[in-house]
């Protein structure tokens, strides 16, 4: 009997970004997005998501479980994406967890 599989873990995470500051910030958040796909084997999905109002940037991430975002957490990619967005934004909004249900 097999076990049954984990359900994905899901990471949202919302970034008010300072004006004129958009290009700066996508280039470090894609560096951590990339990274995370290509790096990371419990990293499902990483979008970097720029609603219409243009003045934030969203992260949806799923990884295979919890564990696997918590070594995320540790990754050298993230350290870089944590040095490098403090002065692009005006604000980090809580990061929010989530169980994705379909697919």
């Amino acid at each position: 009997m097999t076990a049954a599989p984990q359900t994905p873990f899901v990471v949202i995470a919302e970034f008010r970004v300072k004006p004129g500051a958009l290009d700066a910030f996508l280039a470090a958040a894609q560096d951590d997005a990339h990274h995370s796909l290509a790096d990371e084997p419990g990293c499902r999905q990483f979008d970097v998501v720029v609603p219409e109002a243009g003045d934030s940037v969203v992260f949806y991430e799923v990884y295979d479980s919890r564990a696997a975002f918590d070594a995320h957490l540790e990754t050298p990619h993230l350290a870089r994406f944590r040095q490098a967005f403090p002065p692009l934004i005006v604000e980090e909004r809580p990061v929010r967890f989530a169980a994705r249900q379909h697919p």
